[in-house]
């Protein structure tokens, strides 16, 4: 199983802006309770889709920069990346099908 892998500030460019697949970024912090609930599924998505498209976490306590460029208010918020460019988000702990209904627009 292909779990999500951990994005920094440092690494956010080379791993999502420049990456040739789509990705989902799931920005979250360790003491958000929602954050907990939608990390399984994050990880069923990225199993699911593995190949397809890229699947990270930004912790946002410990990558302030990179969740105020994209002006993220609340946690957890999941965004799409596609060439570049965020093409959608998703905010808050949202079922499965939610998540891989909205992915399955940028495949």
């Amino acid at each position: 199983m292909s779990a999500a892998a951990q994005v920094t500030d440092t690494t956010f460019k080379q791993e999502v802006l420049e990456s040739e697949v789509p990705v989902l970024v799931d920005f979250w912090a360790p003491w958000c309770g929602p954050c907990r609930m939608v990390a399984p599924i994050v990880d069923e998505i990225a199993a699911q889709y593995d190949g397809q498209i890229k699947v990270v976490k930004l912790n946002t306590d410990e990558n302030p920069s990179v969740a105020s460029q994209y002006g993220i208010r609340s946690i957890p918020t999941l965004m799409i990346f596609k060439g570049g460019q965020r093409v959608d988000m998703v905010v808050g702990a949202v079922p499965k099908t939610t998540l891989s209904n909205t992915l399955e627009k940028y495949l």
